[in-house]
């Protein structure tokens, strides 16, 4: 399974990319903007995209916007330190299975990955 991780910070990329790998998927490209977001996931079309809501150029709801116009068919999992129910909803809405409100436990993004992909991908606890 590869994934694209769409966050503008450095210390969360490595967050999520440690918990990723551990669960044994690859992590294919990390995206510092929404630009390079929609770019790489056209062009590396992996299984699937966390993305950040609020990014310097602009919202990870127009990222899952532009991708389910795409038909892009990774699953995607927002992770953003806006957490009210209004976005959630908007999110879900243009195809995010899963939203995490930051700061976030590590286990909570594993349990996320045990909903949407099978156990048997995990290689670790």
């Amino acid at each position: 399974m590869e994934v694209l991780i769409v966050e503008d910070s450095v210390y969360m990329r490595a967050v999520i990319r440690t918990v990723v790998t551990k669960y044994g998927m690859t992590v294919v490209g990390e995206a510092k903007n929404g630009v390079e977001a929609i770019d790489m996931a056209l062009e590396l079309n992996p299984d699937l995209i966390t993305v950040d809501n609020v990014l310097p150029d602009m919202l990870g709801l127009d990222i899952l916007k532009s991708l389910q116009e795409e038909n892009l068919k990774a699953k995607k999992i927002m992770i953003s330190a806006v957490g009210d129910k209004i976005t959630q909803s908007k999110a879900a809405k243009l195809g995010a299975l899963a939203y995490i409100v930051k700061p976030f436990e590590p286990k909570q993004l594993t349990m996320i990955l045990d909903e949407i992909f099978s156990h048997s991908l995990r290689k670790y606890a």
